[in-house]
């Protein structure tokens, strides 16, 4: 079984391909407007003296070789295969006995004018489109200055679809221009995100690490003396923290010292992402270093999608990191309910120690973090002082039915 799917039928053809088929196409259709066919009564168009004559087949022979020849050039030189396939229009007009350039022997110009506008610098199909109107204004001019009789109107028709071909060339290029710089916006997009990304990871890993070290220092620093085994116990305590940010951070930088991707496979992605089920030893870590944390589940716990599931667990994790760090008390409670189709989180506090936020509309760092990890999802923040004193933090973020799940 192939590993890509082959292209569609008419993308097999190269432009070489479709600008010979165009003058066969042409020639062909010349021929048949100058013959008898059944069910007609004479030829659509007289046939000249010279087109059934040796030297009249021998010209629309030469001028086939040069059209064949410009659509073999017309990748490596456009511009050449364009004037070649321009001499051939112009030569095979001459055994038709017409006073203009067939719109049949110009089918395949108008290919390659299509093609070189599509595919080349906006320079390179302005100079094939004047190449174009030029030999079609200097055929005509010839014929006039020789006392010939010229077809002006007929002209005139193969001069528009000339420049209808060079547009759709040109829109052609434009679409491609737009839809490359649109993935090249899309990429920086995906970097500049997943960077974003590691930066929350990096605060909220090292914020809470840091409160937790900053208490169990004070905690050694007051015990040194009289209790040296609690003192120890909560130096070990900070360097298994400090270890651990260490090597989280060792893993984010490495994510970030990656080379920026080029598809959505190769954006880079941060191990061991934490979520719900880790709150017992988000718990543990807290309550070695002083603050207790008590976790209550409401509802049945469900799986959640892998965005939803680490941005809950980092709500909880700043918002008791606060109660470490600011609330002056030694417990907090956590409450998640399951209910519909929402996620609602609770984080309660009794204390009275300074805060980081003025009202419910918080102004520290740490809460606009959890504010903006609430909305990317859909879902809202608000944290504020509660009326019977303490304060609260809570979050409510839409499950969506039928989601991805981690």
């Amino acid at each position: 079984m192939p590993a890509t799917t082959p292209p569609p039928l008419l993308r097999r053809l190269p432009p070489s391909g479709w600008t010979a088929l165009a003058w066969a196409a042409g020639l062909v259709f010349t021929l048949l407007l100058r013959i008898r066919l059944p069910g007609q009564a004479e030829a659509e168009v007289v046939a000249g003296v010279l087109i059934f004559r040796w030297d009249g087949i021998t010209t629309l022979a030469l001028a086939t070789l040069l059209a064949l020849g410009g659509s073999v050039l017309l990748v490596r030189r456009p511009l050449t295969a364009v004037g070649l396939l321009l001499l051939a229009a112009t030569a095979a007009s001459f055994p038709l006995g017409v006073g203009e350039i067939p719109l049949a022997q110009f089918l395949a110009v108008d290919v390659a004018l299509c093609t070189v506008t599509a595919a080349r610098p906006h320079r390179t199909g302005i100079i094939a489109l004047l190449l174009s109107l030029g030999t079609l204004a200097g055929y005509l001019t010839t014929r006039l200055l020789l006392g010939w009789t010229v077809g002006t109107t007929a002209e005139l028709a193969v001069a528009l679809t000339a420049v209808i071909a060079w547009l759709l060339g040109r829109s052609t290029h434009q679409g491609r221009a737009h839809a490359e710089q649109a993935w090249t916006r899309g990429a920086e997009q995906a970097v500049v995100a997943e960077r974003l990304r590691i930066a929350r990871e990096m605060h909220d890993m090292v914020a809470h690490s840091i409160g937790i070290v900053a208490l169990q220092a004070g905690a050694a620093r007051r015990v040194i003396d009289t209790q040296p085994d609690r003192a120890r116990e909560a130096l070990g305590e900070i360097e298994k923290a400090s270890r651990e940010t260490l090597a989280g951070l060792r893993r984010l930088l490495g994510a970030l010292r990656r080379a920026e991707p080029v598809d959505d496979a190769r954006v880079a992605h941060l191990p061991e992402l934490p979520g719900l089920a880790d709150l017992g030893r988000l718990a543990e870590a807290t309550t070695a270093a002083g603050v207790q944390v008590g976790i209550r589940t409401v509802g049945e716990p469900r799986p959640l999608p892998q965005e939803i599931d680490l941005s809950a667990f980092r709500i909880v994790q700043e918002a008791v990191t606060n109660v470490v760090r600011h609330a002056d008390t030694d417990s907090c409670e956590v409450i998640v309910t399951h209910t519909g189709g929402y996620l609602s989180l609770i984080i309660d506090d009794a204390g009275c120690g300074p805060r980081i936020t003025g009202g419910t509309q918080g102004s520290g760092f740490g809460l606009t973090g959890m504010r903006e990890r609430a909305a990317l999802l859909h879902g809202e923040l608000l944290a504020g002082p509660r009326p019977g004193g303490g304060f609260r933090v809570q979050a409510r973020i839409p499950v969506p039915s039928g989601a991805h799940l981690s």
